[in-house]
């Protein structure tokens, strides 16, 4: 049995904390990137706390704080979002106008600039969102290995550009340019993964940016900010810092930004949006909400099916937007998978991120509260924990609760809980589980489990028009960055993969001239001597 007092003990000391994964010390970030300097700062600043809490030696928990980033207001957004349209010039901007080749070499700096600060990045994923030390290795190669692929999609993409075509008596060349000044906001649960999956693109296309980092997950971009004064010219890229709703309102009303990208939520989103002077003008690439459903037929392989939703729907605390969010479960084999479940489940290790083999640990804050928020209320309306010690907590740690049966009318029903509660619904008929899909507000991806040609056939065909992915025998994720990465209803705006990002942050531009000796010679003339880095059939190796 696991309780509170159990919880408790799991918090180290702070003698127990393990030597390699200490912070050297607090990390007070005096410094924000405004137009290619790092400039001073002497403002006010936020406390970075970390979801690891520290146990005293009369056994009560105090929150660990990392270090601290400034807290900044509508000035420094203003002068941060004016370095961003002075370093794109309208168009005119060393930036925007640099050759594709010279941009990826930029890249290429910043990257080798980043692998270098590995293990401080690292550590400071796992401290300040609480994430395992092999899933925040995990982040950030993968993100390393997303620049790199990114990058070689760009040097194809433009390569196929660099040639002429001639139709109906009209030479043209067709390429990609950006946009303008994009506003780039991420997610704390992947803060580097996910943020860089919209700050790459962009930035490869020509754009440039103004960058708010996360709430939780602010300061492990710090020991990068040299890397983007080093690596960029001048004003590509600025950051901001304080209280979103003061200072991301500002600048989408200013009219000044011509693309948002956000991932989080689709309240936020929607109200973010109709700030801007003229919508028409503004690019939303945006990563929202999502309520991905499992759904389990009589004839699933039930091991295969336990095995994927436990991974699906508890993988880093469930905070993930493609994790499994509710469980439909036929009930012919409903308690079959129910009993596997809370005994896989049970398995699962709770305790500190740099513990090994660790599944389950701490929250940031807020969260557990509204975890047992959730849980409660699923039991006031006839729901129980079917787990043994379900909805246990102590601080930050939220022992996983598995709800069985839930019902309409329930907040775990609809609302997406980003975390460690399990919602189970039974279902007689596969008409059910299809009407939960289609009458969600989200429509990012589902999972089916079953061994039958027909019954898989049969769900397919209509959920392929409500979800953007439907996956067979196995839980719902992103990747590989090669596939694309959306959704429909309140889940997304735009498509993200390694090539659609890239064409999500540019639009298509061409000349064109009429087929006569005098455009060939004049053309010839400007490729020849390199007269205009858009018109030129250079190729990249």
């Amino acid at each position: 049995m696991t309780d509170t007092a159990q919880l408790t003990s799991l918090f180290p000391l702070e003698s127990e904390i393990p030597a390699e994964h200490r912070l050297a010390g607090e990390i007070d970030q005096r410094v924000t990137l405004v137009s290619g300097e790092l400039k001073k700062w002497e403002g006010p600043v936020q406390a970075v706390v970390s979801p690891v809490h520290i146990r005293t030696a009369d056994g009560s928990l105090k929150a660990l704080k990392l270090g601290s980033v400034p807290t900044g207001g509508i000035p420094e957004a203003e002068e941060a979002l004016d370095a961003a349209v002075a370093a794109y010039d309208s168009g005119r901007g060393v930036w925007p106008t640099m050759t594709v080749a010279e941009r990826i070499a930029c890249m290429q700096t910043f990257t080798k600039e980043m692998v270098a600060r590995r293990t401080e990045i690292v550590r400071l994923i796992m401290w300040e969102i609480a994430k395992s030390l092999p899933d925040s290795e995990k982040e950030f190669d993968r993100t390393v290995d997303y620049i790199r692929a990114t990058i070689d999609a760009l040097r194809d993409l433009d390569n196929s550009a660099s040639r002429f075509t001639i139709v109906e008596g009209t030479i043209g060349q067709i390429r990609r340019t950006p946009l303008g000044v994009v506003l780039c906001m991420g997610p704390y649960n992947y803060p580097l993964n996910e943020t860089f999956a919209t700050l790459i693109p962009a930035l490869l296309m020509g754009n440039t940016l103004v960058f708010k980092p996360p709430r939780f997950g602010s300061l492990l971009f710090y020991p990068l900010l040299e890397a983007f004064r080093a690596a960029f010219p001048k004003g590509v890229i600025n950051t901001v810092y304080g209280k979103g709703s003061e200072i991301v309102p500002y600048m989408l009303e200013s009219g000044k930004v011509n693309a948002l990208t956000l991932i989080g939520s689709s309240k936020v989103a929607d109200h973010l949006k109709k700030l801007h002077p003229k919508t028409n003008r503004l690019r939303a690439i945006l990563g929202l909400d999502a309520k991905n459903a499992a759904i389990v037929l009589a004839d699933a392989d039930i091991e295969l099916a336990v095995k994927e939703c436990i991974t699906g729907s508890l993988s880093f605390n469930g905070q993930r937007c493609t994790a499994l969010k509710m469980l439909l479960v036929h009930k012919s084999v409903a308690d079959q998978f129910t009993k596997r479940y809370v005994e896989e489940l049970a398995k699962l290790k709770i305790g500190m991120p740099w513990d090994k083999g660790v599944a389950i640990t701490p929250l940031p804050s807020g969260k557990a509260e509204y975890m047992a928020e959730l849980v409660e209320d699923a039991r006031s309306k006839g729901a129980k924990v079917i787990n043994p010690d379900g909805g246990v907590a102590s601080a930050s740690l939220f022992y996983p609760a598995v709800l069985y049966p839930v019902a309409e009318g329930m907040k775990i029903y609809r609302e997406e809980q980003f975390g460690p509660v399990v919602p189970v619904v039974p279902f007689e008929d596969v008409e059910t589980a299809l009407e939960y899909v289609i009458t969600s507000e989200h429509g990012q991806q589902v999972s089916i489990f079953s061994s039958s040609p027909d019954d898989i056939g049969h769900l397919v065909d209509p959920l392929v028009n409500q979800v953007c992915r439907v996956n067979i025998n196995c839980q719902c994720q992103r990747g590989p960055d090669v596939f694309p990465f959306t959704g429909r209803k309140d889940s997304a705006e735009g498509t993200l993969s390694v090539s659609d990002a890239l064409r999500s942050f540019s639009i298509r531009s061409m000349i064109a001239a009429k087929q006569t000796d005098a455009s060939k010679k004049l053309l010839d003339d400007i490729v020849r001597g390199n007269k205009s880095n858009f018109i030129n059939t250079n190729f990249i190796f």
